[in-house]
Formats: structure tokens, sequence, C-alpha cells
């Protein structure tokens, strides 16, 4: 009972709570204790309710953000810049070699003139091409372009050997003459025109990848396959000792027979050949940047610049102006 023995009527003591030595020993200090303050320190635990519970760590580096990989568009266009400058390089460096192997080359034609056909210098006519397949022809284009020049030497000596094949049958049989002097007229007509009508242009074609050549080729060869066909089959009356001709000589003469059967064989070998060759020019052709629109720009720009057909057409108007004032 001792705790009602307090006069409540009593005078009250003034407790002043900002006297407690903890609270004055805080607020009576210099150092800025919030600042220091750190509710989560190492090894530090809080207690809740009486669980103790461990504060986490906080990570001593702050959170760095990866830049983006995907390219800004002044990064793209200084990149297709570039590209295109590379480009431009090539192509003036494959301009640059085609201009010094041009020069090359005429100094070379220069130098030496024409080499083809090689003619003696005692001769009274003086070679009219120049040709040097290490020289004028690429790499890619040379073996073919060898082959063809070697299928119009086999070409020439199979129209001698029917000569000949054709004299030995007229020596046989009289009739036979028309024959012989075709086959004079063939060796005489399709030797040159042969080298000019479709291997020379297929020599151009590979040297310069001339559209207009590679077309004018194409025409003309494919009618010289037709020719070689029908000289090898031997109609009767064409001047051509080939199978049935030298089917017929060979009844009435077994060795003018044998003869113009080789002479037969000869004809079909060049047939054979001819058709391989095509399709390979053909596909030398098709990897090139050849068309049939860039023949028909260099064939105008080749008669637009040709000399003699300005001639023929200033003479032309001339005349017609003239006609046409009187």
């Amino acid at each position: 009972m001792s705790d009602f023995e307090d006069n409540p009527f009593a005078e009250s003591y003034d407790i002043n709570p900002f006297q407690d030595p903890s609270v004055t020993q805080v607020t009576n200090s210099d150092v800025d204790h919030i600042d220091q303050f750190n509710p989560f320190p190492d090894h530090q635990t809080v207690s809740l309710s009486g669980l103790t519970i461990p504060a986490s760590r906080i990570p001593s580096q702050p959170a760095v953000l990866q830049p983006s990989t995907e390219p800004g568009p002044q990064v793209t266009e200084a990149a297709g810049q570039a590209s295109l400058l590379r480009q431009q390089e090539e192509l003036e460096r494959k301009a640059a070699d085609l201009e010094d192997r041009e020069k090359e080359l005429q100094s070379r034609g220069s130098a030496t003139g024409n080499n083809w056909p090689p003619l003696p210098k005692a001769f009274p006519i003086n070679p009219c091409f120049y040709q040097d397949f290490s020289v004028e022809i690429p790499m890619e284009h040379r073996r073919v372009c060898q082959m063809m020049y070697y299928l119009w030497m086999l070409h020439c000596v199979t129209l001698f050997l029917n000569l000949l094949a054709c004299l030995l049958y007229f020596t046989v049989d009289t009739s036979f003459g028309k024959n012989f002097g075709l086959s004079i007229l063939w060796l005489i007509l399709f030797a040159p025109c042969s080298f000019l009508c479709w291997y020379r242009p297929v020599y151009k074609a590979f040297k310069s990848d001339s559209s207009f050549s590679y077309f004018f080729f194409f025409f003309v060869f494919f009618c010289q396959v037709v020719v070689f066909i029908i000289q090898s089959m031997g109609l009767h009356n064409l001047g051509n000792s080939g199978w049935i001709t030298s089917l017929i000589a060979f009844s009435s003469n077994k060795a003018v027979g044998a003869i113009m059967m080789v002479v037969a064989y000869f004809f079909t070998a060049c047939a054979v050949l001819s058709v391989i060759l095509l399709g390979m020019v053909h596909s030398q052709y098709r990897r090139t940047g050849a068309s049939f629109q860039k023949a028909q720009q260099e064939f105008s720009q080749g008669v637009l610049t040709n000399k003699t057909f300005q001639t023929a057409a200033t003479s032309a108007a001339a005349s017609a102006a003239f006609q046409g004032n009187n």
C-alpha cells in the first residue's frame, strides 16, 4: 500500500526531456551525425519483434547502362561512302591497267607491224593482219581462240585435199569435170572468206569483248556449220568429196574412192568440231557482258564514225540538194 502513500496534491517537479545526457551529447556536438548514419552497416543486424534479421549488402559499384549496338545513320552513311570509294578506286585501277595494255599493244604493233600471213620478205604481198594470242587475247579466251584458228587451218587443208581428190576422180571419169571446177572455186573462195567472216570476228570478240563481233560470228559460223554438213554428205555435182560421192567413186575405182573417203572423214571432222567450238564460244560469250543492245550501239557508233560512210553520206546529201535546186 506504499504506492498510495504519496500525496497527489504535492508540488510536482518540472522535468525537461531535453536535459537528458544522451540528448544533450548529440545536440551539443559539431559533427553531423545524420550524414554518418548508416542504417545498413556491414555485419549489422536489425532486430524486429524479437527476431534478428541480417541486413542486405549494398553493391559497391553503381549500375552501368550498356550502349546500344545498332549503328546510327551517320555510321551507316560513312560505311556506304567508304564502300563507294573502294569501288571507285578499283574501277580506276582497272581503267589504268587497260590503258597501259592498250598503249603496250599499240607500241608493239607500231614496232613489229602486221605479222599474218607469215609471207617471205621477197614476196610481193605484205602481211595484212597483226595476230598474237599471248598479247591480244586474255587468258580465259586464249585456248578457245587458238582452237578456232586450228579449225580454220583444218578447213583449208580439207579444201585442198578435196581439190586433189576431185582431180583424181576427174582423171578416171571425165564427166566429173564440173565437180573438179567447183572444188577449185571452193578452195579459192572459202579459204580467205572463212578467215575474214568468222575467224577474225571471233578473234576481235575475244580481244575486246565486242558484242557486235560476237553476233556477227554466230550468224556467219552457223552458216559455215551447215556448209560443213553439206560438204561431208557429198551431194552430187557440188564439188565435194563427201560420203555419197566417195561411195559412187568407190564402185568404179577403189583407190580413188578410198582417197575420197579420207576427204569425207576430214569434212565430217570439221563439222563435228565446228559444232563443239560453237558451243564453247557461246559459253564464253555468256560469261561476258555482251548483249544485243550493246551490239546495236557498237554498230551505230562504228557506222557513224566511219570516214567512208561519212563521205558517202555527205556526197549523197550534196547531190540530193543539187537535184532539188534544179
